[in-house]
């Protein structure tokens, strides 16, 4: 069962198209695999909706002079049957080290980079433009693990498919973990994962030989 979840702050951000792409597509992912969270989310739409079709609003809409026109467009575009149809976004298959995954329907169109490889771990790029933040699918092979590490900045992980663990507990495809400076944690997993994934800075590795790893924290993230 999903344990991890986006705070009510992001969900109605989320909802109001305030987040950056990048968390855009993070909860948009989450709320179709947690029930709980989509119906959080159809609450604040329908919330949201009230608040814009208040009787003063609609009111400044029938004052508009422009309104006769704007009906009449809406009653084209309505009766047109050639716009029946809806495209729906199929979920994309990709292959990682051997290992098949379905890509959420949130990523399906959205281009990602060649997986690099280094050891059990392999990242992919996410093309998404969203300035400092670098959002990535990142994937650990059975048996692999990332070595005890912060952040100097934020990280996001939600787990796509696959199965994890760390000091703080074991995680299921679904979870949403925001973790920042306050937190240590060395991820590791059995049977291997996919996990979507974004940082805001590098990765600061802060044990024994692990600190060697610094300079290219931002290569593997």
């Amino acid at each position: 069962m999903i344990k991890h979840h986006p705070t009510d702050e992001i969900l109605s951000q989320f909802v109001s198209a305030d987040l950056p792409a990048s968390l855009n597509v993070a909860v948009a992912i989450h709320v179709d695999m947690c029930p709980c969270c989509k119906s959080k989310v159809a609450a604040l739409e329908a919330t949201k909706a009230n608040h814009v079709f208040t009787d003063e609003s609609i009111e400044d809409i029938l004052d508009d002079e422009d309104f006769e026109g704007s009906s009449a467009l809406f009653d084209a575009i309505t009766m047109d049957e050639s716009i029946d149809d809806v495209y729906e976004v199929q979920p994309k298959n990709i292959s990682v080290n051997e290992q098949d995954y379905l890509l959420p329907r949130s990523l399906s169109r959205i281009a990602h980079s060649k997986f690099m490889q280094m050891g059990k771990l392999s990242r992919s790029r996410v093309a998404l433009d969203d300035g400092p933040l670098r959002s990535s699918l990142l994937h650990i092979a059975a048996g692999g693990e990332i070595p005890e590490h912060t952040h100097t900045g934020f990280e996001l992980t939600l787990l796509l498919d696959g199965e994890f663990s760390d000091e703080s507990g074991d995680y299921v495809p679904g979870d949403f973990i925001i973790l920042d400076g306050r937190h240590d944690h060395t991820p590791i997993t059995k049977e291997g994962c996919l996990c979507f994934t974004v940082v805001s800075s590098a990765l600061h590795f802060n044990k024994g030989l692990s600190k060697l790893l610094n300079p290219i924290g931002n290569f593997i993230y």
